[in-house]
C-alpha cells in the first residue's frame, strides 16, 4: 500500500509541475518567417526561464484568419499596420502596459502615434520597410526607375512576384495612377487585368523564397520587401535595390498583444527583450530591415546610412509612399479580385 501511495503522489507531483510549467513558463510567439534572430530566443529564455514557443506566417492574411478562427492562442504577434488597424477596430489586441516596457524609451518618436495606433495603446514598433525591386546587374544592363520593368517581356520568366494580395495590387495600382487604397472597385478591377497580363512573364509568385529564387539566380529581377533586399545584396553585391518613381508601400511592423494570450506578464517582458537596444541589433542585422530603436542605430555599420534598401536618405519617395490602411467590409473585393488573378 506504501509503494503504491509512493507511485500515486509521484504521478500526482509531475503532473502538477507539467501543468504548472504549461500554464506560467511558456511564451508563444507569432511572428514573420525568417523575421528574428532565433539567437535571441534562447537568450530570453536564458534570462527569464521562460520557454518560447515559436511559429511563424507568411501574410498577415493567414495569421488573421488563423487567429480569427480560435483554437490557437499566442502571447505575442508581430502584424503590419494595417492589419493592427482591423485588430483594433475588432477588439482583437489587449492594451500594452508602456509602464511595463521600460525600453520603449529608445523607440525613435517617428514611429510613434503612426495612423494605425495614434495612441500608442496596442503596439509597440518593431520594423519599417518598402517594397521596390531588386534587380541583377550582370544580367540585366538597363537603369531600372519603374514598376513597369516587371512587365518588360525580354525579363520573361525571369520575374518573380511578391505572393502578398496588398502588395501586389500596390504595384499595378501605382502604375495605374491609383491609391494603393482605394476604394473604387473599377480601378481594382483595372489593376487585376494589369497583374493577369503579367502573369505569363512571371516565373513564380513567392514569399521568404523569393530571396533564394534571386540568390540562386533562377530569377534576375522580382519586386520584394526592402529587408529582403539587404540580404540578397548582402549576398551578392550585384543586385540593385530601387524605390520606383510611381511611389511604393511605407511599411511598419509593431509588436502586440493578442486578446486570449494565456501569459501577459511574459508577454510584457519580451516586448521589452526586443526594445533591447543590443537584442535589436542582433535582429536588425540578421533581418536586414529598418530598426525603429535610435540605441540601436548606434550600434550598426555606419555604411548602412545611407542605403536605399535600409534607410533611404532621398526624401522624393516619401511624396508617393502610401502606408496601407485598413479596407474595412471592402475587404471582401479585395479578396476577390486577388483570388480571380491567382486562379488564372
Amino acid at each position: 500500500m506504501k509503494r503504491f501511495l509512493v507511485i500515486v503522489l509521484g504521478a500526482m507531483l509531475v503532473l502538477a509541475l507539467t501543468a504548472c510549467g504549461d500554464s506560467q513558463k511558456v511564451i508563444n510567439v507569432y511572428n514573420w518567417g525568417d523575421y528574428i534572430d532565433e539567437s535571441v530566443l534562447k537568450e530570453f529564455e536564458t534570462r527569464t526561464g521562460y520557454k518560447v514557443n515559436y511559429e511563424t506566417f507568411q501574410t498577415n492574411e493567414e495569421m488573421y484568419a488563423k487567429l480569427k478562427n480560435g483554437g490557437t492562442s499566442y502571447d505575442i504577434i508581430i502584424p503590419s499596420d494595417y492589419m493592427i488597424e482591423k485588430m483594433i477596430k475588432e477588439d482583437m489586441l489587449l492594451e500594452i502596459d508602456l509602464n511595463k516596457v521600460p525600453n520603449y524609451k529608445n523607440i525613435d518618436a517617428v514611429y510613434k502615434n503612426l495612423a494605425f495606433d495614434p495612441d500608442n495603446k496596442y503596439s509597440v514598433p518593431y520594423f519599417w520597410g518598402t517594397v521596390g525591386i531588386v534587380y541583377n546587374t550582370n544580367e540585366i544592363s538597363d537603369e531600372i526607375d519603374s514598376w513597369t520593368a516587371l512587365w518588360n517581356e525580354k525579363y520573361s520568366k525571369q520575374i518573380a512576384m511578391v505572393d502578398s494580395q496588398r502588395d501586389a495590387l500596390m504595384i499595378a495600382l501605382k502604375i495605374l495612377g491609383y491609391s494603393m487604397n482605394t476604394r473604387d472597385e473599377s480601378q481594382l478591377d483595372e489593376a487585376k487585368e494589369l497583374l493577369i497580363k503579367q502573369k505569363p512573364l512571371v516565373l513564380a509568385y513567392a514569399g521568404d523564397s523569393i530571396k533564394d529564387l534571386l540568390i540562386g539566380e533562377q530569377v534576375s529581377i522580382a519586386a520584394v520587401w526592402s529587408g529582403e533586399a539587404a540580404n540578397i545584396i548582402m549576398e551578392n553585391p550585384h543586385f540593385r535595390y530601387v524605390i520606383p518613381s510611381e511611389g511604393t508601400n511605407l511599411w511598419f511592423d509593431s509588436i502586440v498583444i493578442p486578446k486570449g494570450a494565456k501569459n501577459i506578464e511574459a508577454a510584457h517582458m519580451f516586448v521589452d527583450f526586443l526594445c533591447d537596444p543590443e537584442i535589436a541589433q542582433k535582429n536588425a542585422e540578421y533581418v536586414g530591415y529598418a530598426t525603429c530603436n535610435t540605441e540601436t542605430k548606434k550600434l550598426l555599420d555606419p555604411a548602412l546610412f545611407p542605403t536605399t534598401h535600409a534607410y533611404p536618405l532621398e526624401e522624393w519617395y516619401l511624396d508617393k509612399a502610401e502606408v496601407f490602411v485598413d479596407p474595412g467590409d471592402f475587404i471582401k473585393v479585395y479578396d476577390r479580385i486577388w483570388t480571380e488573378i491567382k486562379a488564372k
